[in-house]
């Protein structure tokens, strides 16, 4: 047994609350023909090796996202933003097996769009990032040439994650914390929750 089938295991046995749910969806996604990963702590489903959907429980539902679904089509508009600044995923949330039975059918269609996307190289258009840097990380990066060159390497949704997480803070001390907290990260070219 792999390391990933290990983790996968785990992953399952340890959901008590959305057992019975996540191997609905599991198996919805394998029939699919997705390949079963394990990647940012979750059950991660495939095609060609690239990305196409992520399995959680949480503790109000199980969910079942899709990295792109922003280019679903979506009539019933049932797909949802996981977060207030998701720009690409989205998802659906279940909180029994007989509401997957009821839906299968529209998951299996949005399942084989996504490997279609995937399969063709879709990119979601994001646009021009609109965040601000707060003033804290313009002196870090203005004092420091080589922490500026790590972060103007990071991909544009790391650099954005890391904005959003400085931003948020309220005091400039604590801004200005959390930057030299995350500075060996951003040199190492990692994300915030990258491992």
């Amino acid at each position: 047994m792999g390391d990933d089938e290990r983790k996968i295991d785990a992953f399952f046995s340890d959901q008590e609350r959305w057992h019975e749910e996540l191997l609905a969806l599991r198996k919805i996604l394998l029939d699919c023909g997705l390949v079963e990963t394990f990647k940012w702590s979750s059950p991660c489903y495939t095609v060609d090796d690239g990305n196409v959907a992520l399995l959680w429980g949480f503790k109000d539902a199980a969910t079942l996202g899709f990295f792109k679904g922003v280019l679903l089509k979506d009539p019933e508009k049932i797909l949802i933003a996981p977060g207030e600044n998701s720009r690409s995923s989205r998802i659906l949330r279940f909180t029994d097996t007989a509401q997957i039975a009821g839906q299968e059918k529209t998951i299996r269609a949005f399942v084989s769009e996504a490997m279609e996307l995937e399969r063709a190289a879709a990119k979601v258009d994001m646009p021009k990032d609109d965040l601000d840097y707060p003033e804290e990380l313009v002196s870090a990066l203005e004092e420091d040439p080589e922490l500026q060159a790590a972060f103007e390497g990071l991909t544009p949704g790391r650099r954005r994650g890391y904005v959003l997480h400085f931003s948020q803070a309220k005091q400039s001390q604590t801004r200005r914390a959390r930057i030299d907290k995350h500075r060996s990260r951003i040199l190492a070219g990692k994300g915030m929750h990258d491992r």
